[in-house]
């Protein structure tokens, strides 16, 4: 009788501990795993954004059980500076990264707050499988890293970073985890099968260029359809992944974002301020939160991707986070008080590529600020001009030119040497090939955007309001246009002194 008495007890009291737990806060409101999904070098290609070539099954599953945004940007269509702005939560010129790391561009400061170190502090495990590609890497202080190169060769296959993550997610069991895994799909070269993926590759008979390109040849088709086979070896990628994370058992507690860090290398897209660069995929997914099938054409940023992270994992977003929590897009409930305006920015990344562009849309017109106008844009250049030496082959040569209509003619040779300003009516010109700047019915339009556009400016510091800052800037980047500086160890851009000054005076 007293050992069943005894039995009895400590029954009871392991039932007492187990309401305790299942009653605690800290078990309730577990914070969610993050995964943190990103592609090279493609806008929004993909069959459930309406693309007719693309052949990307798990991706459209993707937006099924989450939120698709229709109307989703980056701040900079080059990869380190996108990368860095989605990892910080900053603009370009807030955070530093305003061209390539592999050209000793970087963050102005190494203990810039970022989604590794904010989520550490916070008791995640960190992870990393694919590429960093900001400067310094040691800001980002990972636990786990795979596959650290670009692989743009792809010799690691596509089932490499899903065999890693399931890796991350076995050794990952006893805390709440981020892990962000980053494709080289479809980063050029555009590689029409690796290892057998695709299973049926598309040929150029098969596709036409994007209708932002302008262009359409057999040369150009035959490059687009190897992006096409790109963008499909990429979603076999994210199915095997997504299945890894399924296995592990962690989708119900898991919330994920596939974002394109950019858009594609092709004219008016990667480099550029136009839309073709600057729009690209972002689909949400998150059990319980997200309402399956949504599509929002809110105005979203890759900026909102940290505030949204941070406050899923129950972390206080700083104040100086220009972007949003996306959470309350996530079901179709009203929203008001969204942001009005999207912000876009380049450099041109490297000094070969050097020209200063702005950009700010609304929901339905484009402005595009020029500060050097009549000057070579060097970034048009590498697209159009097969004597620039980072000619790419995705673009336009002479002979592909011959054959453009006179308003796609006119439209290329604009943004080759740009005016002061540009502005479209994105509802009646999606792929911005009128330039309404001149045009008098639209001077007050104009004139709004240009005030709204210096107000962010101001508001986020940015040291191209300075017109010295900006020449000094060009003048640096023109003057080391033979890159010898890629092999001086100690090389360091002025501008991350003089901005990073300049911004703390202000």
């Amino acid at each position: 009788m007293q050992q069943w008495k005894k039995r009895l007890t400590s029954i009871s009291g392991f039932l007492g501990l187990l309401m305790v737990l299942i009653s605690s806060p800290a078990l309730a409101d577990a914070p969610p795993n993050i995964l943190l999904i990103v592609s090279e070098d493609n806008g929004p290609e993909l069959g459930c954004y309406g693309d007719p070539y693309a052949q990307t099954p798990h991706l459209d599953q993707l937006a099924q059980t989450g939120v698709r945004f229709e109307n989703a940007f980056v701040p900079y269509s080059v990869c380190s500076p996108s990368r860095a702005c989605f990892l910080t939560g900053k603009y370009p010129h807030q955070n530093g990264q305003i061209g390539l790391a592999t050209h000793k561009f970087a963050l102005y400061q190494k203990q810039t707050p970022n989604f590794v170190t904010l989520l550490k502090q916070q008791g995640y495990r960190t992870g990393l499988i694919g590429k960093l590609h900001v400067n310094p890497e040691d800001a980002f202080p990972f636990d786990f890293r795979a596959i650290p190169s670009a692989n743009f060769k792809r010799q690691e296959p596509v089932t490499a970073y899903a065999s890693k993550a399931a890796e991350f997610f076995k050794q990952s069991q006893e805390q709440p985890w981020f892990l962000s895994v980053n494709f080289p799909d479809a980063h050029l070269p555009f590689i029409r099968q690796v290892n057998g993926q695709p299973e049926h590759p598309l040929s150029a008979d098969d596709v036409k260029p994007m209708p932002w390109v302008g262009v359409d040849t057999p040369r150009l088709r035959e490059q687009v359809a190897n992006y096409y086979n790109c963008m499909a070896r990429l979603d076999v990628g994210v199915g095997l992944l997504l299945n890894e994370l399924d296995q592990a058992g962690e989708t119900g507690n898991t919330l994920i974002f596939y974002i394109g860090d950019h858009g594609a290398q092709f004219p008016r897209g990667k480099g550029s301020v136009y839309e073709g660069g600057l729009r690209v995929p972002l689909i949400v997914s998150w059990p319980g939160k997200t309402q399956s099938g949504l599509v929002r054409k809110e105005l979203a940023s890759t900026l909102d991707l940290l505030p949204t992270a941070l406050a899923a994992a129950g972390c206080e977003i700083p104040e100086d986070l220009p972007g949003r929590n996306l959470e309350p897009l996530l079901t179709n409930a009203p929203v008001t008080n969204w942001r009005d305006y999207i912000f876009g920015f380049t450099t041109g990344s490297f000094p070969r590529n050097c020209y200063i562009q702005h950009s700010l849309r609304d929901t339905r017109y484009k402005l595009i600020s020029n500060p050097r106008p009549g000057t070579d844009n060097l970034i048009a250049d590498s697209y159009l001009d097969e004597s620039h030496p980072h000619f790419v082959i995705s673009g336009a040569t002479a002979a592909d030119q011959k054959t453009i209509s006179p308003q796609v003619k006119q439209a290329l040779a604009r943004w080759s040497r740009p005016p002061r300003y540009e502005l479209y009516d994105l509802q009646q010109d999606p792929y911005e090939w009128n330039n309404l700047a001149e045009d008098a019915d639209y001077a007050a339009t104009k004139a709004r955007l240009i005030n709204a556009l210096t107000e962010l400016q101001q508001q986020t510091r940015d040291p191209f309001l300075d017109p010295v800052n900006l020449e000094a800037f060009v003048k640096e980047q023109l003057d080391h246009r033979d890159m010898k500086y890629r092999k001086q160890k100690n090389f360091r851009w002025s501008y991350l002194d003089s901005f990073a000054n300049w911004r703390a005076e202000q």
